[in-house]
């Protein structure tokens, strides 16, 4: 008579394992990578619960605290992806589910959080980054411009100024021409009018 296999697992060493609540265990785990190998990664924690005892549905809760924050997982106990089960340490416990370690937990990380001080700090994405260039760049191009447009406006007001003096110049010289071309004809009417007296003497 053949016997039919159910399950790879060896499930009379799993249901031997004395596995009990509070008991500091490291879960061997089986994953399949997307390259078709199969490592092991390995889950340790404390168990919180134990239910359905060894039967075919047993399942037992593990915790842990990774980085800071509390991840629990719920372990079939007869799992094929489950390579094997150790017992790292046991602690003595009242209580059949351990579910009270959430709030406690949460309440040593809110007594942690009042020692905390408010800031921010991140660092610059690809995105940003390019945004902060071009904003950079425009910024730039704008002082440039603004530059050029005020050197233009200084050197039309020293054009406008530059060509104000040259028409007070020529203004200037224009009067002293007139000026002189007064003082010559007032000298010649004095020069004819000595002349004239001089022939109405002579007459005389």
């Amino acid at each position: 008579m053949t016997t039919a296999v159910i399950s790879p697992v060896n499930v009379d060493e799993r249901s031997k394992l004395d596995l009990r609540v509070g008991d500091t265990v490291k879960v061997h785990l089986k994953i399949k990578e997307a390259s078709g190998k199969t490592r092991i990664q390995i889950f340790e924690g404390t168990v919180l619960a134990k239910k359905h005892g060894k039967e075919a549905g047993g399942t037992f809760t593990v915790r842990r605290t990774a980085g800071g924050f509390g991840v629990e997982k719920i372990f079939p106990l007869y799992s094929p992806s489950i390579d094997k089960i150790e017992i790292v340490r046991r602690s003595k416990v009242r209580q059949s589910k351990l579910y009270y370690i959430r709030e406690k937990a949460a309440r040593e990380i809110k007594r942690q959080m009042r020692r905390m001080t408010l800031m921010y700090a991140a660092t610059e994405g690809e995105t940003e980054r390019a945004d902060r260039e071009t904003k950079e760049a425009d910024e730039l191009a704008a002082s440039a411009a603004l530059q050029e447009k005020e050197a233009q406006a200084l050197q039309e007001q020293k054009d406008a100024k530059e060509a104000s003096e040259a028409v007070e110049k020529s203004e200037e010289k224009a009067g002293d021409v007139s000026s002189q071309n007064v003082d010559k004809e007032a000298s010649s009417d004095s020069a004819e009018k000595t002349t004239e007296t001089e022939d109405t003497s002579k007459e005389s």
